[in-house]
């Protein structure tokens, strides 16, 4: 990681020194940093802030167990990658828009839900655990929520107060995290590696035409993260069939990890694509999944003990297991125990539950992203609203 702060440091210095920096706003003067008011983003359990547990009610301790001593609708022990970039650009942290009770929308609003796809899956959460909320839902919320914040905030009072004002959506921050569990789907219902490489360029398609659906409502700045290793995660380790020759040296499962990185090459094409078809727009492709890589590969330099195993889990060589998850119960002698249980210190920890990464992983993972060495263009998120010449 130490590398990858210098980088970022070195990076800040040049973007505001520098008056040659490549961008639409001056090649005069020094580049200001990017002021976001407001974030709102579409993703998955990786930037979910209470989505899923408001429609299903799920999110039981030891979940937020680190930070906020209490379940806080979030599936880890404390804060995501999305609250790290709220609090960089002094934002509390995104109301879920799923959740009615105690929710303010004037700095943004996250549509993102645990489980969700970037195409609709055909079946139901309670038969595979995916979000009924795909991709295009959670547009589709954006867009009602667009619309009707602005007519119930013309209301006044406490509705003026919790709800954003419309410049705040041409300004803000758009954020996608999205598409791995669209990978896993596919073989979950028994797809080979080549049937689920097959249906990439229709994700492709779905997820381009979205962001230009945000981009014809106002939204202009744009922080796409491509998807992590999942051949990484324990509960594909556990779950799937894997030889030992399909293992790296890092205990991952390559070929659902080399499906990832052709997702993720998608992903970067239709960037390149978007920039193009979107003039007005600054996108920023953030390649989260070498930032995920490292630490698993290189634990120990980052200051981790357990790569590949669940902090919070049941039994196994993984402490995963589906039927027991991270704070189940269950009965014994007619007394209910705690058999989900937490680790000593998920702090060296890189992974929660068996799907999700510790606080302590998320937070090296928003360490080395920010500064722009994962990024394309290689600007740091306080420069995202710029378009960079080079890839307009």
């Amino acid at each position: 990681m130490g590398s990858h702060c210098f980088t970022y440091v070195i990076t800040v210095l040049i973007a505001l020194s520098v008056s040659s920096v490549p961008s639409s706003v001056s090649a005069k003067t020094s580049t200001p940093p990017c002021e976001f008011p407001a974030i709102f983003n579409l993703g998955d359990s990786n930037s979910d802030t209470g989505g899923l547990a408001a429609i299903y009610g799920y999110d039981p301790p030891p979940n937020g167990m680190s930070y906020f001593h209490k379940p806080a609708r979030r599936y880890c022990d404390g804060r995501l990658v999305i609250d790290f970039i709220a609090e960089s650009f002094g934002l509390p942290y995104l109301s879920a828009y799923l959740d009615s009770v105690g929710s303010n929308f004037t700095h943004g609003a996250n549509f993102a839900t645990a489980g969700s796809t970037i195409r609709p899956q055909n079946t139901t959460f309670q038969q595979t655990g995916y979000s009924p909320v795909s991709l295009d839902v959670q547009w589709n919320e954006f867009h009602d929520f667009y619309i009707r914040s602005q007519t119930t905030r013309q209301r006044g009072g406490v509705f003026e107060k919790l709800l954003p004002k419309e410049v705040v959506f041409s300004s803000a921050l758009y954020t996608f995290d999205i598409g791995q569990n669209d990978l896993t789907a596919g073989y979950f219902l028994n797809m080979t590696t080549s049937q689920v490489k097959a249906y990439v360029p229709e994700l492709l398609d779905q997820f381009k035409t979205i962001v230009k659906n945000v981009y014809d409502q106002g939204g202009r700045y744009f922080w796409i993260h491509n998807t992590g290793p999942v051949g990484c995660l324990p509960y594909i380790l556990e779950r799937l069939p894997v030889t030992a020759a399909q293992m790296d040296k890092a205990g991952c499962a390559s070929p659902f990890n080399e499906v990832a990185q052709v997702f993720n090459r998608g992903i970067k094409e239709a960037v390149v694509q978007l920039r193009k078809d979107l003039p007005y727009a600054a996108i920023t492709y953030v390649d989260v999944y070498s930032a995920k890589y490292s630490l698993i590969s290189q634990p120990k330099k980052h200051g981790f003990e357990q790569p590949l195993r669940a902090c919070c889990g049941h039994g196994g060589k993984y402490n995963y297991n589906v039927h027991m998850g991270c704070g189940s119960k269950m009965k014994v002698n007619g007394k209910e125990i705690l058999v989900g249980k937490a680790c000593d210190d998920p702090s060296v920890w890189i992974n929660w539950d068996g799907y999700h990464f510790t606080e302590a992983a998320n937070k090296l993972i928003f360490n080395q992203i920010v500064g722009g060495s994962f990024s394309d263009p290689p600007i740091p998120l306080r420069m995202a609203c710029h378009r960079n010449q080079a890839h307009s």
